[in-house]
């Protein structure tokens, strides 16, 4: 948006420069000069707020659209870990199932276990850890 601001700006100094160059040197009769109006300005001017008003209806739509297809990938990206996680899920059940409770393994299990709200998580964690 400041890129426009400046450019509206340079467009409106430019506009104000060339008003005085368009005036007939002295030695020509007033009746001659035609004078800018003030509607000629505000034409300027209406055309300029206009332009500026386009960029920002673009800017934003660009926005929201950028905004839009963040929040599809975190869905995505969310959908990806459910998906992982539900794999892991089964994965532990498996393994939970295989180990022998009075193996050194299952014995070590049942130690790092007692730390999680239940086995289950504790295997996750663990397959998580060592995969």
């Amino acid at each position: 948006m400041d890129s426009i601001d400046k450019l509206l700006a340079e467009l409106k100094t430019e506009y104000k420069e060339e008003q005085p160059k368009q005036q007939p040197p002295k030695s020509t009769p007033a009746k001659s000069f035609i004078p800018v109006s003030p509607k000629s300005a505000s034409f300027m001017d209406d055309i300029l707020a206009e332009i500026k008003s386009d960029f920002a209806e673009k800017d934003a739509a660009e926005e929201l659209k950028r905004q839009q297809e963040l929040q599809q990938e975190q869905i995505r990206q969310e959908q990806l870990k459910a998906k992982q996680l539900e794999a892991l899920k089964l994965q532990a059940k498996e393994w939970l199932a295989k180990i022998d409770p009075l193996s050194p393994e299952g014995l070590w299990f049942e130690r790092f276990a007692e730390s999680y709200p239940s086995k289950l998580e504790a295997a996750i964690e663990y397959l998580r850890n060592n995969e």
